[in-house]
Formats: C-alpha cells, structure tokens, sequence
C-alpha cells in the first residue's frame, strides 16, 4: 500500500430499479434470498428512478461507514455484511500512478470503504428502492475494487442484500433464474432482451403514497409462506408456465399476451398476499380505483391498452404499448385523479414531461377541461378522487448500471471521503 495515509480514491456508478411483470414473493433459503420461483422484470429508465452511489477507501477510514439520502445508516446488518465479504474476497490490485496509489489484493481485507448513496425516488414505498440500492452498491464497489466478474456473477452477489437487487445489474427484460443449488450459485438474473428491443412501450407510475410501507417485503414473505396454502400453488403450478409465456411474449413483443399475464400475475400476487394469515394489505382503495379505470378501458377496446402491475405497496405501475395509447391513459388518468388546485403540474406530472404534451395538456385548466373517458356509461355519473394521487412519474425501459466518470456527479468529497 502506498505510503501516507491522505489519499482517498473513489467510484461513482448510477444504477436503475426494476419492476418485475412476473413476481418474485417467498424464500426457499432466508440467509442468501433464493426464491421460491423464477420472475421476470423490466429495468426502468434511470434518467427517471435510480440510485447514485458514491464509494469511497482510505488507509485513513477508521471503519465501514454508510450514508443513506442524507442520513447514517448502520452497516451492521447480515445483508450489507454478506454483500461486503463477497466482494473483498473477489477484490485484485488497484493501481492509481497519478495519485501514487497502490492496492494489493490481500489489502482489501483491512481497508475500509465509505459508501455514500441517493435515491431520486421514494425509498421502501414499493417502488423497489432497495432493488436499485443494493445492486448500485455491489457494481460501485465491484468497479473500485477492481472485481473482474461479470454482472452475472455480481448479481448472485447483489441478490444476498436485496433479492430483486440481482435484476437491476441489467437493463432491458430480464429473468431472475431461482437456482436448485444449496449454496444459490445458480440462482443469478440473465438479461432476456436489452431496453432497444421493446423501446415504443411507456410506462407511468401512480404514486398513491410515498410512505414507509407497514409491512415490509422481507416479514411479508417470510408470513406469506408460512400461512399460506395459495403460494405454493403458485409457485409450483403457475408460475413456471406464465415465465415461459412472458419470455415468449417479450420475445415477440406481443403486448396482449404481455399485458394479460402482468396483470394476472400482480393480482395473484396480491390475493395471496391476502391469503397470508394476518392478510397483508399492500393497495390502497386508489389502488383498485386505478385497477378498474385499466380494466374497462381494455375491456371497451376489446384489446388490452395498458398493463398494470403492483409490487408490496399501493403504487400502480402501468405499461402502455406506445406513446399515443400513454397520452390516452394520462389523460384518464387526470381525470379521474386531479390534482389539488394549489399543485403545480410541473411537481405533479415528472420524468418525461413531453408525454403531457402529447395528451394536449399544457396546464391545470387543461385538467379541468377534460372530458369522461368514452367507455364511462353516459348514465353513470363519473366521480373524481382530487388529491388521491401524489404525482406520477412517466419513464420507459432503461440501461443497466453505468460509471459515472465525471467527478462532479460523486457525492463524496475526495479531499476528506465524507459526504459533500
């Protein structure tokens, strides 16, 4: 190791989250996270949701530290640990001439590294936060580490933080393989297709709430298969047949057949949920309000428009087929759910704003201008739910995981290996 201990050298990489289409809920094994069944996701554009994760070593650095959105989080638990051993184990020799640095492989077992990360999303309100945290967490210090595996074998890696964490190291689809070995060497994600081969679809989220959810994923899951009679059903029956229908219908881009086992998967996902023994609520009645507002339009067209998933929370993610259809179902969207008359749209609509251009809406007396939906019963009085919805996030599929090499992005100060 270089002599002197002022130098501090640092990584910055970008990592986005996912939504699986076909979900992951239940564990064979707790300690490494191997499911109890395959599941397939798409990766959502992290110019819209991601996790930035600056990581940092110095001789100088006491201990493993960890900041978090602006907070100290402990690094103490099994998860970060276990995330933490594996990649010291894997570590090589780093060598920086310029600033006179030089790490050998077996230095990496006394050197202690500083991880400061920020999520540009709700964290643990089911938006898969943890998914994007952990994986940025795993790629940031794999790269400053100098680990040579590829993203395969760092996500087998990432999976024993976060279990979905193993999807985001790809863009694009991709499959989380289950695995049948003891040790989970063969449970890792594979990309299916990358974020070009399907780029026409639109997504948007509905951010019902951006709260802390009561029950979180991990004793949801332990409960869920502990309780109850549907998840093993689903796991042993269902499951496998609809990852060879999603992977066919993804390959073709079919997206009636996309649509329809989305939808059908999240609503298992959910009864079982309620199967569970006390019942796990995740949605909200805005959830199913946002269900039923899907479900007619589709049912109107005769052909599904829009796919809908929910992980464990009540925030809706909706799939549409093309940019015109996702004009559509903003539109509806805003009519049923407007905004306060205080919000300011630009707070209420985010990511990619072009798509409320393309619904005609410019600002909020737009909103107020829009007509029912035409698959609403003329005799039916249509009831609006202001306020019931935070803010929608418009995005597409994105990348996998990138290095941001421009210094100025790193959330560490390389003077002293604190958060700036």
């Amino acid at each position: 190791m270089a002599a002197g201990k002022n130098w501090v050298l640092t990584v910055t990489a970008q990592t986005p989250t996912n939504i699986a289409v076909i979900k992951y809920w239940g564990k064979r094994d707790e300690d490494l996270i191997l499911p109890i069944n395959d599941s397939i996701s798409v990766t959502l554009d992290p110019d819209h949701l991601c996790t930035t994760t600056s990581v940092a070593v110095s001789p100088a650095f006491t201990h493993d530290r960890m900041w978090l959105n602006g907070k100290e989080v402990p690094l103490s638990g099994v998860r970060y640990q276990n995330c933490l051993k594996e990649l010291r184990s894997l570590a090589n020799d780093v060598e920086e001439e310029e600033k006179g640095i030089k790490i050998s492989k077996k230095d990496w077992e006394k050197l202690h590294v500083h991880i400061v990360s920020y999520n540009n999303f709700p964290t643990a309100a089911g938006l898969a936060s943890s998914a994007a945290g952990l994986a940025c967490l795993v790629f940031s210090l794999a790269k400053l580490m100098n680990v040579k595996e590829d993203n395969s074998r760092l996500s087998a890696i990432a999976r024993q933080g976060s279990g979905s964490a193993c999807r985001s190291l790809y863009g694009g689809f991709v499959k989380w393989i289950m695995g049948k070995e003891e040790n989970g060497s063969d449970s890792i994600a594979v990309q299916l297709a990358d974020e070009k081969h399907w780029d026409d679809l639109v997504i948007i989220i509905v951010v019902v709430s951006s709260r802390q959810k009561e029950t979180s994923s991990t004793s949801g899951m332990r409960e869920t298969v502990e309780t109850s009679a549907l998840i093993q059903h689903r796991a042993k029956e269902v499951v496998p047949k609809r990852i060879i229908q999603m992977e066919e219908a993804t390959k073709n881009r079919d997206f009636p057949a996309f649509s329809r086992l989305a939808c059908a998967d999240s609503n298992q996902f959910h009864a079982v949920c309620l199967d569970t023994l006390p019942p796990i609520f995740y949605m909200k009645d805005t959830s199913h309000r946002i269900i039923s507002c899907v479900e007619k339009w589709n049912r109107f067209e005769g052909t599904p428009q829009v796919a809908y998933t929910f992980d464990a929370g009540p925030n809706a993610v909706l799939i549409s087929h093309n940019r015109k259809t996702a004009a559509q179902l903003l539109q509806r969207l805003l009519f049923y759910f407007p905004p306060q008359s205080e919000a300011d749209l630009n707070s209420y609509v985010i990511g990619d704003k072009s798509i409320l251009q393309d619904a005609g809406i410019q600002d909020l007396k737009d909103i107020e201008a829009l007509s029912p939906p035409p698959e609403i019963e003329d005799n039916i009085p249509s009831q609006k739910y202001r306020g019931d919805v935070s803010y929608f996030i418009c995005t597409r599929p994105g990348r996998g995981p990138v290095v941001l090499s421009d210094e100025s992005r790193s959330l560490i100060n390389p003077e002293t290996g604190l958060p700036k």
